[in-house]
Protein backbone atom coordinates (compact mmCIF):
# COMPACT_ATOMS: atom_id res chain seq x y z
CA UNK A 1 0.00 0.00 0.00
CA UNK A 2 1.73 3.74 -1.12
CA UNK A 3 0.79 5.37 1.42
CA UNK A 4 1.76 9.55 0.90
CA UNK A 5 3.29 11.35 4.45
CA UNK A 6 4.45 14.92 5.08
CA UNK A 7 7.54 15.97 7.20
CA UNK A 8 8.20 18.93 8.84
CA UNK A 9 11.81 19.08 8.25
CA UNK A 10 11.21 18.95 4.70
CA UNK A 11 8.58 20.19 2.76
CA UNK A 12 7.88 18.33 0.46
CA UNK A 13 5.66 14.97 0.11
CA UNK A 14 7.41 11.97 0.21
CA UNK A 15 5.90 8.76 -0.92
CA UNK A 16 6.31 5.60 1.64
CA UNK A 17 5.81 1.87 0.72
CA UNK A 18 5.19 0.52 3.41
CA UNK A 19 5.33 -3.77 3.79
CA UNK A 20 4.80 -5.84 7.15
CA UNK A 21 7.54 -7.75 6.62
CA UNK A 22 10.52 -5.04 5.75
CA UNK A 23 12.40 -2.76 8.17
CA UNK A 24 12.52 0.61 7.23
CA UNK A 25 15.66 3.47 6.86
CA UNK A 26 14.91 7.03 6.44
CA UNK A 27 17.87 8.16 4.78
CA UNK A 28 18.43 12.33 4.21
CA UNK A 29 19.43 13.01 0.68
CA UNK A 30 21.90 15.89 -1.47
CA UNK A 31 19.30 17.77 -3.65
CA UNK A 32 21.56 16.67 -6.25
CA UNK A 33 21.69 12.58 -5.44
CA UNK A 34 17.57 12.78 -6.09
CA UNK A 35 17.45 10.97 -9.81
CA UNK A 36 20.24 8.52 -8.99
CA UNK A 37 18.87 7.95 -5.44
CA UNK A 38 15.35 6.88 -6.55
CA UNK A 39 17.33 4.85 -9.04
CA UNK A 40 19.29 3.04 -6.58
CA UNK A 41 16.39 2.74 -3.55
CA UNK A 42 14.36 1.19 -6.35
CA UNK A 43 16.72 -1.89 -7.09
CA UNK A 44 17.74 -1.87 -3.59
CA UNK A 45 13.90 -2.39 -2.40
CA UNK A 46 13.64 -5.10 -4.93
CA UNK A 47 16.78 -7.01 -3.79
CA UNK A 48 16.46 -6.73 -0.21
CA UNK A 49 12.71 -6.22 0.98
CA UNK A 50 13.96 -3.23 3.00
CA UNK A 51 11.94 0.07 2.88
CA UNK A 52 13.56 3.63 2.37
CA UNK A 53 11.89 6.82 3.36
CA UNK A 54 13.83 9.76 1.08
CA UNK A 55 13.99 13.39 2.41
CA UNK A 56 15.64 15.30 -0.04
CA UNK A 57 17.01 18.95 0.59
CA UNK A 58 20.32 21.06 0.75
CA UNK A 59 22.87 19.50 2.74
CA UNK A 60 23.46 22.77 4.91
CA UNK A 61 19.60 22.82 5.66
CA UNK A 62 19.87 18.38 6.50
CA UNK A 63 22.43 19.40 8.41
CA UNK A 64 20.89 21.35 10.81
CA UNK A 65 17.31 19.42 10.82
CA UNK A 66 19.87 16.52 11.90
CA UNK A 67 21.60 18.66 14.67
CA UNK A 68 18.48 20.00 15.99
CA UNK A 69 16.71 16.29 16.41
CA UNK A 70 15.45 15.35 12.72
CA UNK A 71 14.61 11.49 12.41
CA UNK A 72 16.99 10.27 9.95
CA UNK A 73 19.28 7.03 10.03
CA UNK A 74 21.66 7.80 7.26
CA UNK A 75 22.76 11.28 5.61
CA UNK A 76 23.99 11.66 1.95
CA UNK A 77 25.85 14.76 1.24
CA UNK A 78 26.73 16.95 -1.09
CA UNK A 79 30.30 16.79 0.36
CA UNK A 80 32.39 15.99 2.95
CA UNK A 81 32.61 18.73 5.12
CA UNK A 82 29.07 18.38 7.13
CA UNK A 83 29.34 14.60 7.62
CA UNK A 84 32.76 15.29 9.24
CA UNK A 85 31.02 18.27 11.35
CA UNK A 86 28.36 15.57 12.56
CA UNK A 87 31.23 13.23 13.44
CA UNK A 88 33.10 15.77 15.26
CA UNK A 89 30.03 16.26 17.37
CA UNK A 90 29.31 12.48 18.47
CA UNK A 91 26.20 12.28 15.63
CA UNK A 92 27.54 9.42 13.49
CA UNK A 93 28.45 6.08 14.13
CA UNK A 94 32.30 5.39 13.79
CA UNK A 95 34.07 3.87 10.92
CA UNK A 96 30.45 4.37 8.77
CA UNK A 97 31.73 7.28 6.78
CA UNK A 98 32.37 7.08 3.42
CA UNK A 99 32.60 8.43 -0.34
CA UNK A 100 29.50 6.90 -2.03
CA UNK A 101 30.05 9.81 -5.48
CA UNK A 102 32.07 12.36 -6.80
CA UNK A 103 29.86 14.73 -8.66
CA UNK A 104 30.54 16.89 -11.61
CA UNK A 105 29.12 20.06 -12.31
CA UNK A 106 27.74 21.29 -15.96
CA UNK A 107 26.74 24.51 -17.38
CA UNK A 108 23.25 23.86 -18.72
CA UNK A 109 20.12 25.72 -20.39
CA UNK A 110 16.65 24.25 -21.37
CA UNK A 111 16.95 26.00 -24.80
CA UNK A 112 18.20 23.64 -27.55
CA UNK A 113 21.77 25.01 -28.80
CA UNK A 114 21.83 27.85 -26.47
CA UNK A 115 25.20 26.70 -24.79
CA UNK A 116 27.41 25.67 -27.53
CA UNK A 117 29.41 22.94 -25.62
CA UNK A 118 32.10 26.06 -23.89
CA UNK A 119 31.39 28.89 -21.61
CA UNK A 120 31.19 31.20 -24.78
CA UNK A 121 27.59 32.28 -23.86
CA UNK A 122 28.82 33.22 -20.40
CA UNK A 123 31.06 35.89 -22.06
CA UNK A 124 28.32 37.14 -24.66
CA UNK A 125 26.41 38.51 -22.27
CA UNK A 126 23.48 37.26 -23.95
CA UNK A 127 21.10 36.24 -21.50
CA UNK A 128 19.06 36.77 -19.07
CA UNK A 129 19.81 35.09 -15.87
CA UNK A 130 23.16 32.65 -14.78
CA UNK A 131 21.47 30.28 -11.90
CA UNK A 132 23.63 28.97 -8.86
CA UNK A 133 23.16 27.39 -5.56
CA UNK A 134 23.50 29.43 -2.64
CA UNK A 135 27.38 28.76 -2.07
CA UNK A 136 26.65 29.11 1.64
CA UNK A 137 24.31 25.88 1.67
CA UNK A 138 25.35 24.04 -1.48
CA UNK A 139 29.02 22.29 -2.47
CA UNK A 140 27.51 22.83 -6.20
CA UNK A 141 26.79 26.34 -5.73
CA UNK A 142 30.32 26.62 -3.90
CA UNK A 143 31.64 24.73 -7.11
CA UNK A 144 29.85 27.35 -9.85
CA UNK A 145 32.22 30.21 -7.92
CA UNK A 146 35.23 28.41 -8.02
CA UNK A 147 34.58 27.88 -11.77
CA UNK A 148 33.24 31.34 -12.43
CA UNK A 149 37.00 32.81 -10.40
CA UNK A 150 38.93 30.39 -12.68
CA UNK A 151 37.09 31.92 -15.70
CA UNK A 152 37.60 35.66 -14.67
CA UNK A 153 34.17 36.10 -15.07
CA UNK A 154 32.96 35.73 -11.34
CA UNK A 155 32.58 40.04 -10.86
CA UNK A 156 31.36 40.14 -14.69
CA UNK A 157 28.60 37.68 -13.98
CA UNK A 158 27.72 38.47 -10.76
CA UNK A 159 24.32 41.13 -11.30
CA UNK A 160 22.89 38.29 -13.07
CA UNK A 161 23.10 35.49 -10.47
CA UNK A 162 19.67 34.29 -8.92
CA UNK A 163 20.31 31.60 -6.25
CA UNK A 164 18.87 28.61 -5.52
CA UNK A 165 18.43 27.54 -2.00
CA UNK A 166 19.49 23.99 -3.41
CA UNK A 167 20.80 22.67 -6.67
CA UNK A 168 17.12 21.16 -7.20
CA UNK A 169 15.54 24.76 -6.89
CA UNK A 170 18.50 25.84 -9.07
CA UNK A 171 17.72 22.88 -12.07
CA UNK A 172 14.05 24.66 -11.90
CA UNK A 173 15.07 28.08 -12.54
CA UNK A 174 16.48 26.81 -15.89
CA UNK A 175 14.10 24.36 -16.76
CA UNK A 176 11.10 26.87 -16.30
CA UNK A 177 13.01 29.52 -18.42
CA UNK A 178 13.26 32.23 -15.41
CA UNK A 179 17.11 31.49 -16.15
CA UNK A 180 18.39 30.88 -19.50
CA UNK A 181 21.57 29.55 -17.82
CA UNK A 182 22.58 27.63 -14.83
CA UNK A 183 25.33 25.86 -13.19
CA UNK A 184 24.08 22.28 -12.29
CA UNK A 185 24.81 18.98 -11.18
CA UNK A 186 25.22 16.69 -14.06
CA UNK A 187 23.25 14.22 -12.62
CA UNK A 188 20.74 16.54 -12.99
CA UNK A 189 20.74 16.73 -16.97
CA UNK A 190 22.42 13.04 -17.48
CA UNK A 191 20.53 9.46 -17.99
CA UNK A 192 22.55 6.09 -18.88
CA UNK A 193 25.09 8.17 -19.89
CA UNK A 194 24.15 11.07 -21.99
CA UNK A 195 22.41 14.81 -21.09
CA UNK A 196 18.92 13.75 -21.78
CA UNK A 197 17.98 17.59 -23.05
CA UNK A 198 18.93 21.13 -23.72
CA UNK A 199 22.24 22.11 -24.18
CA UNK A 200 25.12 21.73 -21.97
CA UNK A 201 28.53 22.22 -21.25
CA UNK A 202 30.25 19.51 -19.21
CA UNK A 203 32.72 21.52 -16.48
CA UNK A 204 36.49 20.21 -16.77
CA UNK A 205 37.11 18.99 -13.42
CA UNK A 206 40.32 21.07 -12.78
CA UNK A 207 38.13 24.52 -12.81
CA UNK A 208 36.46 23.17 -9.13
CA UNK A 209 37.29 21.45 -6.29
CA UNK A 210 36.58 17.81 -6.19
CA UNK A 211 32.93 17.31 -4.88
CA UNK A 212 33.40 14.27 -3.06
CA UNK A 213 30.10 13.43 -1.24
CA UNK A 214 30.37 11.57 1.67
CA UNK A 215 27.45 9.76 3.49
CA UNK A 216 27.64 8.06 7.21
CA UNK A 217 25.27 6.22 9.34
CA UNK A 218 23.71 8.53 12.40
CA UNK A 219 24.33 7.14 15.95
CA UNK A 220 20.63 6.75 16.72
CA UNK A 221 20.46 4.15 13.77
CA UNK A 222 23.19 1.92 14.89
CA UNK A 223 20.95 -0.74 15.76
CA UNK A 224 19.01 -0.31 12.27
CA UNK A 225 19.62 -2.71 9.85
CA UNK A 226 17.77 -1.56 7.04
CA UNK A 227 20.20 1.50 7.56
CA UNK A 228 23.48 -0.16 7.36
CA UNK A 229 22.40 -2.31 4.25
CA UNK A 230 21.53 0.67 2.41
CA UNK A 231 24.60 1.91 3.02
CA UNK A 232 26.27 -1.68 2.43
CA UNK A 233 24.37 -1.44 -0.99
CA UNK A 234 25.44 1.75 -2.31
CA UNK A 235 29.08 0.05 -2.59
CA UNK A 236 28.12 -2.64 -4.31
CA UNK A 237 28.78 -3.13 -8.02
CA UNK A 238 25.18 -2.77 -8.90
CA UNK A 239 24.53 0.53 -7.48
CA UNK A 240 27.72 2.44 -8.41
CA UNK A 241 26.72 1.37 -12.12
CA UNK A 242 23.83 3.13 -11.59
CA UNK A 243 25.39 5.80 -9.87
CA UNK A 244 27.49 6.44 -12.63
CA UNK A 245 24.86 6.66 -15.30
CA UNK A 246 24.15 9.85 -14.06
CA UNK A 247 27.31 11.26 -14.31
CA UNK A 248 28.95 10.55 -10.91
CA UNK A 249 32.64 9.03 -10.56
CA UNK A 250 32.94 6.41 -7.79
CA UNK A 251 35.78 4.82 -6.30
Amino acid sequence: MNVVKYLPWLAMGLTVTSQSWAEQVHAAVAANFTGAMKSVVAQFKQDTGHDVLLSFGSSGKILAQIQNGAPFDVFLSADQAKPQALQDKGLVQEGSRFTYAIGALALWSSLPDFIENDYSRLTSDDYNKLALANPKLAPYGLAATEVLQALGLKDATQAKWVQGENIAQTYQFVATGNADLGFVALSQIMSKGHVTEGSSWIVPSDLYSPIRQDAVLLKTAKDNSAAKALLAYLQSDAAQQIIQSYGYTTE
